[in-house]
């Protein structure tokens, strides 16, 4: 009941112009810190100016039917779509987090043809901040951004 509701508060808030619900930003965080505190890096704060940057984004990809990183962003960005369906801020969130098993970090590469990139920016300790949003549409699609500030994946800088 308690996970429906979370859910129930974070489709009712998003996809507007309102402010994200407290709910909505704890599932956020705690997902997020989760995989964080696996590898030892501080947690993330929530960051009301980046989830405006996020919700933004989001807004425009549906708008336009496109699923794709914004162009010279500043900040780092995770993106999740879904089609069919709604998912919870920890189910958006823990696609990215599995990206884990195809990290290597003796190499700090990603496994040939494997991708990893959404796992170290969750994970990289130089990212202090994080904000989020989702916009949804008629159509049962949905699209996440997440943005992190400063950005995580810097090359040849070992996420943790």
């Amino acid at each position: 009941m308690r996970r429906l509701l979370l859910l129930l508060s974070a489709v009712a808030i998003m996809g507007s112009a309102q402010k994200p619900t407290p709910a909505f930003i704890q599932e956020i965080l705690a997902a997020h810190n989760a995989a964080r505190a696996k590898v030892g890096t501080p947690a993330l704060i929530w960051s009301d100016s980046l989830a405006k940057v996020a919700q933004d984004w989001a807004d425009t990809l549906l708008k336009n039917g496109k699923f794709e990183h914004r162009p010279l962003a500043q900040y780092g960005e995770n993106l999740h779509e879904t089609r069919g369906g709604n998912d919870s801020p920890a189910e958006a969130i823990s696609g990215w987090v599995a990206e884990q098993k195809d990290y290597n970090a003796a190499t700090n590469e990603c496994k040939t043809g494997r991708d990893c990139l959404h796992y170290t920016q969750v994970v990289s300790r130089s990212s202090r901040l994080v904000g989020c949003a989702v916009a949804r549409d008629g159509t049962r699609r949905e699209v996440w951004v997440c943005n992190y500030d400063p950005p995580g994946n810097v090359v040849g800088r070992r996420p943790f």
